[in-house]
């Protein structure tokens, strides 16, 4: 942030926007690249034998449908870097308070931050990802992502422009309620494209108890975002399941889907709540 400072001093606004846009692009590239590349080449490449046993589905993305989801994350990034700029530039003219060291408000409210930009950014991928999935907006926001019916690490910017500007959106909009460190934030940046791309990768990589549900029941696994894209109606979360359950939009059958990807089946109950579900529809 403080090169951000050297790069709009002594220029017009418009001139000082052009040259912070400039200087995220590439970072906001590479982060995408080492964030998908690196859960692709490390879940999907390298250990991909030792992790068949976790495989969600029998097939693998094809090559074509991953050459494009690439295309269309760059232009993701394009959104995300014009985002990040909006941010420094408000930061500059004194519109949100974001500071250069760490711990300058205390290391408890360091992590306060850090722990609330992942919370809200939940809530709000939450809401707005059952808002695009209505008919009147899936096929102009939401479709591109859900052509990826057979997910990669690299579906994870696969968006459409709208989906695209929906997603930027948070980190500005929060950051003007919440002073914030760079550091929380590049923090959250991290996790937010290493937490995507895994929900994306095909093998279920969450630990699992004795009787075969995630050790971590409050967090989303991979095979909890899979089944939104092979049945698009449930499991709208991104990183816990709270909204999901509190909301009933996650799937009956989650849990007799995970106990598969980990090779520990489940009683059956999740059939029993699925066929209660459709009792309700016919009603």
């Amino acid at each position: 942030m403080e090169h951000y400072a050297s790069l709009i001093e002594a220029a017009d606004p418009v001139t000082a926007a052009i040259r912070i846009f400039l200087h995220i692009l590439p970072h906001d590239f590479m982060r995408y690249l080492i964030g998908a590349g690196g859960v692709f080449l490390l879940v999907n490449v390298l250990f991909a034998g030792r992790l068949a046993g976790r495989k969600i589905r029998s097939t693998a993305p094809k090559a074509e449908q991953m050459r494009r989801e690439f295309a269309i994350s760059m232009r993701t990034t394009l959104i995300f870097a014009l985002s990040g700029a909006a941010s420094v530039m408000a930061a500059k003219f004194g519109l949100m308070d974001t500071y250069y060291s760490a711990g300058e408000r205390g290391w408890a409210y360091f992590a306060f931050t850090l722990i609330m930009l992942i919370v809200a950014h939940d809530a709000w991928f939450y809401w707005t990802h059952r808002l695009i999935h209505h008919p009147r907006l899936f096929r102009r926001i939401h479709r591109t992502h859900h052509k990826s019916h057979n997910p990669s690490p690299w579906t994870a910017y696969s968006f459409d422009i709208g989906e695209a500007v929906i997603n930027a959106a948070y980190l500005p909009l929060i950051l003007f309620l919440m002073p914030t460190s760079v550091q929380a934030i590049i923090l959250f940046l991290l996790h937010m494209i290493i937490r995507n791309a895994m929900g994306h990768c095909g093998y279920e990589l969450f630990p699992s108890r004795r009787d075969g549900r995630p050790l971590f029941d409050w967090m989303t696994t991979v095979t909890h975002h899979d089944l939104h894209h092979a049945q698009a109606g449930w499991n709208y979360g991104l990183y816990f399941t709270w909204w999901d359950r509190l909301m009933g939009t996650e799937h009956p059958l989650y849990h007799e889907k995970y106990a598969t990807a980990v090779r520990k089946p489940l009683d059956g109950s999740a059939v029993a709540a699925l066929g209660r579900e459709a009792a309700k529809v016919i009603a």
